[in-house]
């Protein structure tokens, strides 16, 4: 099964370490990032999505993504 994140945060180095970390988990980046300007808070935002393969597992929409 393919699992499938979407990772969004503000513009900012805690963002690029969300995305480094879900890399070192295993994740593969999916796609290219996205990038807009939040009017409300007045600032800009990312988002990446990630995949990751897990085999043999049946989907569970009770269990965490990461818990794959």
């Amino acid at each position: 099964m393919l699992i499938y994140r979407f990772l969004t945060g503000e513009d900012d180095s805690a963002f690029c370490h969300k995305v480094t970390r879900a890399l070192s988990e295993g994740w593969e980046l999916h796609g290219s990032p996205s990038y807009a300007y939040d009017a409300v808070s007045k600032k800009m935002r990312c988002g990446q999505a990630v995949t990751r393969n897990a085999p043999n597992q049946p989907y569970d929409p009770d269990k965490k993504l990461v818990d794959y």
